[in-house]
């Protein structure tokens, strides 16, 4: 949460702590205290997810709750999150072809790392914008993970199909015609596409055990959601002290 520039101590209102309700008697005439810059208010207060705050403060946690607007902000958490994307894809891969099993932790912590990457990118604010981006993020690394096991495996195969028809390396003529001439752009497009197409290929071509296979694509992309989600928070007032009853604007 955002920072009270007086103290610079954290707003924390996602953890209800004791303290004086609204009632019929209302708060005693001493005042009530802000839970996050504790400031004694003598005139009004809020209740901001179950904690009393002063108007300043409740201001800026509104405000936090918002989902942020613009491209830089937007940019910024893409940039984080594909990062963290491809972090998580070596990490995937790395499991993978170490232990010959897809292991459902995995990828929960590849929707975390994502998460927590585009949350960072916000500056730990969240909305639907930034939540579909993350699930789009996890989806794509967990793709990007099976990418180099399906090269490997077609290389295998095209291999032990040369040898058992005994015709020549097909590099011979590659290495010739084909290298020289590379269209970077589109390489880079067709791989983006592969990578984004191969989870559905994957859970498809392995069936019925490919339902573990989305089972375990689902988990992380639940966790990349449920991180990016929006701060839930619930303002009510104001309240009068001593009054116990909200003020009518």
């Amino acid at each position: 949460m955002d920072s009270d520039p007086d103290d610079g101590q954290p707003l924390q209102f996602e953890t209800a702590v004791p303290r004086v309700v609204p009632s019929e008697t209302g708060p005693t005439c001493d005042g009530v205290t802000c839970a996050a810059c504790q400031r004694t208010m003598t005139d009004e207060y809020f209740d901001v997810n179950g904690q009393s705050a002063c108007q300043s403060c409740r201001d800026q946690i509104a405000q936090h709750a918002e989902t942020p607007r613009g491209w830089a902000v937007l940019a910024r958490a893409s940039l984080f999150g594909m990062g963290a994307a491809i972090l998580g894809a070596v990490l995937y891969y790395a499991v993978v072809a170490i232990t010959n099993f897809e292991i459902g932790i995995v990828a929960i912590a590849i929707g975390y790392m994502v998460g927590y990457a585009v949350r960072r990118g916000t500056r730990g604010r969240g909305g639907r914008r930034f939540q579909v981006m993350a699930v789009i993020l996890t989806y794509w690394a967990v793709g990007l993970a099976y990418t180099p096991i399906v090269f490997k495996a077609g290389r295998e195969q095209n291999q032990q199909a040369a040898q058992t028809q005994a015709n020549p390396p097909a590099s011979e003529g590659v290495d010739a015609a084909g290298t020289s001439d590379v269209n970077l752009p589109l390489a880079i497009t067709m791989l983006l596409g592969f990578s984004l197409a191969l989870p559905v290929l994957v859970v498809i071509g392995s069936l019925p055990g490919g339902f573990i296979s989305a089972a375990i694509i689902a988990f992380g992309m639940r966790q990349a959601w449920r991180m990016t989600a929006a701060p839930q928070v619930q303002i009510a007032g104001p309240y009068r002290i001593g009054a116990g009853s909200a003020v009518l604007s």
